[in-house]
């Protein structure tokens, strides 16, 4: 079982390729940044940029193709590679998703959520493992955003991530807009959500917008949040406290300074939660 990574506290931007020139050119006021693993893993002129960016910056990793609930468990050689971006970059946290995406070299489109089964669980527990012995590091696992349902459930998915974490010692990263989104489609119960979550093993959060279709709110990082997210993430920063805050937008890529000013509300209710603490306690 692998030590917890250290706490961080600030706010950060996933590094598009859009904005490349504004960080190696300018100065950006953000904590972090944090880019998408695979990307890095395979581009030599996108590696290059991170290295230039990795020296003003921490960095976080957030990978998409792990497929950590994949039966056959995660491809070894990715997760080689994986390490090495890390021993590059010496990352704040590195991450994935709780989901498959993959039957032997097929390849779903998306992330696929899991079955929330103590069979699953016991079989995502031994995959942690040994992403986590191979990167060498303890890896935080985001909760996704689904749009079916299993017919049958041992327990919720609070639950499962609760077990997850304390049977590996890897990380919760939180992803709001995925709970708001699978609080429309399937009538999650947030608060008993979030109140189940251990506070202390979510180490990030992700702040994105969604697009409605016909039937269901879709997770597609190309609107700003709305208000139903910022209110989540009020509630979340007075429940546990201050975390790593980063705003996802992964299409329709606005300016950088749109992004900014989404970031400067996010620590604004930081704050305001950070104080409102510090009252109650006191």
């Amino acid at each position: 079982m692998y030590v917890p990574p250290q706490a961080f506290t600030g706010f950060g931007l996933g590094l598009l390729t859009e904005h490349y020139h504004d960080f190696l050119e300018s100065e950006v006021p953000v904590d972090f940044v944090e880019v998408i693993s695979e990307k890095f893993m395979v581009e030599a002129e996108s590696s290059r940029v991170l290295r230039q960016v990795s020296e003003r910056h921490p960095v976080t990793l957030h990978g998409v193709s792990m497929s950590i609930g994949y039966a056959g468990g995660p491809n070894c050689d990715y997760l080689r590679e994986l390490r090495k971006l890390a021993d590059a970059v010496d990352p704040l946290f590195i991450s994935d998703h709780l989901t498959w995406s993959r039957i032997d070299r097929l390849h779903s489109h998306g992330p696929l959520p899991l079955p929330y089964t103590q069979g699953a669980l016991d079989l995502v527990c031994r995959h942690v493992d040994l992403a986590q012995d191979i990167v060498g590091r303890s890896i935080l696992f985001e909760n996704p955003s689904s749009y079916i349902q299993y017919a049958y459930r041992d327990m919720e998915e609070w639950e499962f991530l609760s077990e997850m974490t304390r049977r590996t010692g890897c990380g919760i990263l939180l992803d709001l807009n995925n709970i708001f989104n699978n609080s429309r489609n399937h009538g999650l119960d947030v608060n008993a959500y979030l109140h189940g979550l251990p506070a202390e093993r979510v180490y990030e959060v992700h702040l994105g917008g969604n697009t409605k279709s016909r039937d269901a709110l879709i997770n597609t990082h190309d609107q700003p949040m709305c208000g139903d997210v910022w209110a989540l993430y009020l509630q979340v920063t007075s429940l546990i406290g201050s975390v790593a805050t980063m705003i996802e937008r992964d299409s329709a890529t606005p300016p950088l300074s749109d992004l900014l000013k989404e970031l400067d509300i996010a620590r604004g209710m930081a704050m305001a939660s950070r104080r409102r603490r510090a009252m109650e306690a006191a």
